[in-house]
């Protein structure tokens, strides 16, 4: 009801607005007033050219102006009297016409309008009843915390909240959740993949070693696990090993159920693994094995500006982008990781398909902002 007063309230204030003009009668701009004004200056011209104050000329020109203008006015004055009431009658059902517009075409107007694109059946929602719910989450997880302080060894309460905190972007303290949970509550298949997967939000997306490594303990205890199987084909990929990806990902497919949770999301990463290499080949990486540290790193970074010189000839090549935004990730050069991003934007620009899988990457990379 409170939504109804105020748009009647709206509707007679604009009412008004438009009726209360239309209701007062129009004055002509030359009325007597403007006579008895013409007549008083007439006189003080007398009197400035008779004090001496204008000159004989001055004078007499200015009578002449302010005379013209009280005989136009005087002119209109008696016209305006005996007008034929057919002007007036027009003006005046003009005024009705507005008024009946005003009246009639603008409540039911607004109200036809309201109704079509409108929820006129919607009940209030005061505003502490929308604030409350707003904080329930918060307040959820106030409660929850408070718990867990008291009794940190309720692996159920750990259980809960890990999630909680994974949507909330509180990725270190979803690890922590998904540690104690693992901790108290038994080691399961669920519960390594999870603590794998707020490892790896943790690190911006990247499968770190503590992550494969939950993933792996993981698919020890079940080997159909979806989530567990991708990371790590997600890893084999991160570590340059397009050819284990794609292995990882088709015998993960082929046991799974067609309808399988992310079993689509595994079908798109399957594919970009088999797309043209951009990594070292088997001679490369059994080379790398030799090296020292500062070698094999000098080699890898030798890959990425490659990479990034054939990125800057074609940049149509939507996976090598995503690969050097990855790769300069990896290495610990965030700056160069956002400016390949704007670098992909400008040369994807004209594919809204390429933008969305480079906007995701993004996003899991925490490269936002």
């Amino acid at each position: 009801m409170t939504l109804w007063f105020a748009l009647a309230l709206m509707t007679v204030a604009a009412i008004l607005a438009v009726l209360w003009p239309l209701a007062r009668r129009s004055r002509n701009l030359r009325s007597g007033s403007d006579v008895a004004v013409y007549r008083d200056q007439l006189d003080e011209i007398e009197r400035d050219r008779a004090a001496g104050l204008i000159e004989e000329r001055e004078a007499a020109g200015a009578q002449v102006e302010v005379s013209r203008r009280l005989i136009a006015a005087v002119d209109a004055q008696a016209a305006t009297a005996t007008a034929p009431s057919s002007t007036s009658t027009a003006a005046t059902w003009r005024r009705r016409a507005v008024a009946v517009v005003a009246l009639v075409v603008l409540p039911f107007g607004a109200a036809g309008f309201y109704l079509a694109l409108g929820s006129p059946l919607l009940p209030d929602q005061p505003l502490a009843q929308r604030l409350a719910a707003a904080s329930n989450t918060q307040s959820l997880i106030a409660r929850v915390e408070s718990h867990l302080e008291r009794n940190p060894d309720d692996g159920r309460g750990w259980e809960v909240i890990a999630p909680i905190y994974l949507r909330l972007g509180r990725f270190d303290d979803a690890v922590k959740a998904r540690r104690n949970a693992l901790r108290i509550n038994g080691e399961t298949a669920e519960r390594q993949a999870a603590l794998g997967g707020a490892l790896v939000f943790a690190a911006n997306g990247v499968v770190t070693a503590e992550a494969k490594a939950a993933f792996e303990k993981s698919v020890a205890l079940d080997g159909n696990g979806v989530e567990a199987r991708y990371f790590l084909g997600l890893a084999a990929e991160q570590d340059g090993n397009r050819a284990q990806a794609a292995a990882i990902w088709r015998a993960l497919i082929a046991s799974a159920p067609p309808d399988a949770p992310g079993i689509d999301f595994v079908r798109e990463a399957l594919a970009r693994v088999e797309g043209p290499p951009a990594g070292p080949t088997e001679e490369q990486a059994a080379a790398s094995s030799d090296m020292t540290p500062d070698q094999r790193n000098a080699m890898i970074r030798g890959m990425v500006a490659r990479l990034a010189e054939r990125l800057n000839r074609d940049g149509s090549d939507v996976e090598g982008w995503l690969r050097l935004v990855r790769s300069y990730m990896v290495l610990g050069e965030p700056d160069k990781a956002r400016a390949a991003v704007g670098e992909a934007r400008r040369a994807l620009a004209a594919d809204p398909g390429k933008l969305q899988r480079l906007d995701e990457l993004v996003k899991g990379l925490g490269l936002e902002g």
